[in-house]
């Protein structure tokens, strides 16, 4: 089944073309998902996953519409996926179901995007972990070759005992991140698991150019500018912006209104600098952004 949908995103630009359609998967029950723009005959544009956040256990399509729709603006082809959620569905199997999506995408990109599309993964909070985790198994498992990865606010960290998370006054108990985690990481040793917490991934040699945006007022912003500093120890490209407050990162992008709010522009600039060139794209470390 097929539904239409014409969104609004906040900016001066006429409203965003989206349609849900099912992705057919090998061995696989079908994957609901969004798609934003189209190609535009003969030319080229990135293609993007994108996954939506919501702390493993929760989120949708619709809650993932406003990044969804700032990576359409900035020129890509998205396809937005509808991933089985913890905990009835614990890691790793909203990985392993968003691998084989890839490996869809990757195989239509030419009808989606035009030929040889390069192909991007996307996603905020845990979404964006989710991202993180996907890079990695492409790498090891030698398929497909991916342009970079955007990476907003992702959850990389279960252990929640960074300094951000403490000023937020956040932590493991009572927290929406520590339930989260609990209800994704059915076992214990699954918090050691590079494909479930990537920001402990012990080798990230191989990762593509990776665009991390992160906010003065994150509580998940000491472990993205850990994991940023890390690729780049690494010898990886790796670019970091931190967003000036107020932003209510990452709560404020899982409401599709929350486009139309003052970093939006700050970040559609950001997806479009990385999407024309990740490796070449601004500077490898940034200052805090203003948003105002």
């Amino acid at each position: 089944m097929t539904s239409q949908h014409l969104a609004s995103h906040g900016t001066p630009n006429a409203p965003l073309f989206s349609v849900d359609k099912q992705i057919p998967l090998a061995r696989r029950e079908p994957l609901a998902a969004r798609f934003y723009g189209r190609r535009q005959g003969d030319h080229v544009s990135p293609l993007v996953l994108h996954f939506h956040g919501g702390a493993f256990v929760g989120g949708s399509l619709e809650g993932g519409s406003c990044v969804s729709g700032l990576l359409a603006e900035a020129g890509a082809v998205v396809i937005s996926l509808d991933y089985p959620l913890a905990p009835a569905h614990p890691f790793p199997q909203a990985v392993e179901t968003v691998y084989a999506a890839l490996l869809w995408a990757w195989r239509a990109r030419h009808k989606l995007a035009g030929h040889d599309a390069p192909v991007f993964l996307a996603g905020e909070e845990a979404g964006g972990n989710i991202a993180a985790a996907v890079s990695l198994m492409a790498r090891d498992r030698q398929e497909p070759a991916l342009a970079g990865q955007i990476l907003l606010s992702p959850m990389l960290d279960p252990c929640l005992a960074t300094a951000s998370l403490r000023d937020a006054k956040a932590g493991p108990v009572g927290c929406q991140w520590a339930d989260g985690w609990h209800g994704y990481l059915a076992r214990m040793e699954d918090a050691s698991h590079p494909y479930a917490a990537p920001g402990a991934a012990l080798r990230l040699t191989g990762l593509p150019p990776t665009l991390l945006v992160t906010a003065q007022d994150d509580p998940l912003r000491d472990e993205v500018q850990a994991y940023a500093a890390r690729l780049r120890a690494a010898g990886l490209v790796a670019h970091d912006t931190v967003l000036a407050a107020p932003t209510g990162w990452p709560c404020s992008y899982l409401n599709p209104a929350s486009c139309a709010s003052d970093w939006a522009p700050v970040v559609l600039q950001q997806f479009r600098d990385f999407l024309a060139g990740p490796a070449a794209g601004p500077a490898a470390h940034h200052s805090p952004s203003t948003t105002s």
